[in-house]
């Protein structure tokens, strides 16, 4: 039921949502069960009660809250919402399905309704209903520059950068402080080599909801690129073992600049890292740090050093070495390979982009069935396929897989670290990029100027491994007799 609620419950519920509005979530929930004490099966009540446990991250008890809501009032829309959302950012999808279909039939000019279930079927991996129901929520609240960011998101998914970047700017024209905009506009940008308008847009990733708990709280002030000549300053990692092999290449030219420069990385990067030129010092992160007087987190520093261009990425290759430690078979050609990222259980979102990235069992397959070739696992966590050799259960950190990749001829890799560590080493290495690409491999164009060793081959399509591993396994074959051929030159 949804009547009036007893004045004596009314009391309590307000109380519930000014400590839920203060950020008092225990406290609200108690506020709540009070006046569900006095009205029981009042379903506002209810879903209030399960929104304020959602919030503390009570997920199951808050969910039995929006179900009793929906029992209660069975045109209790929010509750619908409310639940549908949940299950989808635990990555029950199709419990969500069950929950955002009978709500829609409810009320289809729900504007939160068209965006909730828009969001589940970005995560379920259908682009057009995603598009088609953001652009629905667009129609009944134009004012909405979320509805924009995450229409825009599903376009850049969809190689619609042109469209993406339309609707980007129409977010900031609603919401020009909007630090999720910038940044997602950023990206974009740097995707397609805009790098002066990119870089300082990709500051804002500290706004966004994925990095705001991530930067680190110094009170020494960030280095902005200003005359700092023998002055020590901490660089720090960010982000992924990836991001920080790309962009410590940056320490050289910090230290060009007359700065005295520590490092702080990873702790399985520490060992790699230790001799990187550029660097008076390498630290672990977790271990204390030395006193410094200026910061900059990695990948702060295209913008700090004024990298305007492509053409003023440092490509000098390698700038990680390591030692060859393995003996591998001397005969045939000796292929690593990482086929998958690192999937999240808690986080739909990036339970999606892990599927996007990695290879399906058939793709990999084909792969490891190319003869006159002797696969090498280079994917830790995974239990390699049969025939492949196998010896990332005694990889304590990067610098050992560092040296097992030194041993090879070539690194075939998806989206992750290795294809970064092979391509800083200088290692021949073919990247099978997904479809919508990560902004760093830039659009239509089989290398990069980051790895000058480096091969590109792309989906031509969302989810076409198929085509792709095609195009990887013709060109496997083609170099059987003659070995691995030399890359183009790189274009700016």
């Amino acid at each position: 039921m949804t009547g009036l609620l007893p004045a004596a419950a009314a009391e309590r519920a307000n109380l519930g949502v000014a400590l839920r509005r203060a950020g008092k979530l225990d406290e609200a929930a108690g506020a709540y069960r009070q006046a569900l004490g006095l009205a029981p099966d009042h379903a506002p009540l209810h879903n209030n009660l399960g929104s304020a446990l959602h919030e503390a991250g009570r997920t199951e008890a808050a969910a039995e809250c929006y179900r009793k809501a929906i029992v209660l009032a069975p045109d209790q829309i929010a509750a619908y919402h409310n639940l549908g959302s949940l299950l989808r950012d635990s990555g029950r999808l199709a419990e969500a399905e069950a929950c955002f279909l009978p709500a829609l039939l409810l009320a289809p000019h729900s504007p939160d309704l068209q965006g909730g279930r828009a969001s589940l079927s970005l995560y379920q991996g259908r682009l057009d209903r995603a598009i088609a129901g953001w652009r629905a929520m667009i129609a009944l609240q134009p004012e909405r520059a979320d509805a924009y960011i995450n229409l825009a998101g599903a376009r850049c998914q969809q190689g619609s950068l042109a469209l993406a970047e339309q609707a980007y700017r129409l977010a900031l024209t609603l919401a020009p402080d909007h630090g999720e905009a910038r940044f997602n506009l950023s990206l974009l940008l740097l995707l397609t080599g805009r790098f002066a308008e990119g870089w300082p847009g990709y500051e804002e990733r500290w706004k966004t909801r994925q990095l705001a708990k991530e930067r680190r709280p110094f009170s020494q002030p960030q280095w902005r690129g200003e005359e700092a000549a023998g002055k020590t300053i901490l660089l720090h990692a960010e982000q992924g073992f990836g991001d920080a092999l790309q962009f410590c290449r940056y320490a050289p030219l910090v230290k060009a600049r007359g700065l005295r420069v520590l490092l702080e990385v990873q702790p399985p990067l520490h060992r790699l890292l230790a001799s990187l030129e550029g660097c008076d010092r390498v630290v672990a992160r977790g271990d204390a740090l030395p006193p410094f007087d200026l910061h900059s987190p990695l990948m702060s520093l295209p913008l700090a050093l004024g990298m305007k261009s492509l053409g003023d990425i440092p490509a000098s290759i390698p700038y990680i070495r390591t030692e060859k430690r393995y003996s591998l078979p001397a005969s045939g050609r000796k292929v690593g390979v990482a086929w998958a990222g690192a999937p999240r259980a808690d986080s739909p979102e990036q339970a999606a982009f892990d599927r996007r990235r990695s290879l399906p069992d058939a793709a990999l397959a084909q792969l490891l069935a190319v003869p006159d070739v002797q696969f090498v696992s280079l994917q830790k966590g995974r239990p390699a396929s049969i025939g492949m050799i196998d010896l990332m259960a005694g990889m304590a950190d990067f610098a050992d897989t560092a040296a097992l990749i030194a041993e090879l001829d070539l690194v075939i890799s998806v989206d992750t670290a290795i294809a970064h560590l092979a391509g800083a080493m200088g290692k021949p290495v073919w990247l099978l990029n997904r479809f919508d690409t990560d902004w760093r491999w830039l659009t239509d164009r089989p290398d990069t100027p980051w790895y000058p060793t480096m091969r590109i081959f792309r989906q031509c399509s969302p989810g076409d491994w198929a085509g792709l591993i095609d195009d990887v396994v013709d060109a496997l074959s083609r170099n059987r007799a003659s070995g691995l051929k030399p890359l183009q030159k790189n274009r700016d």
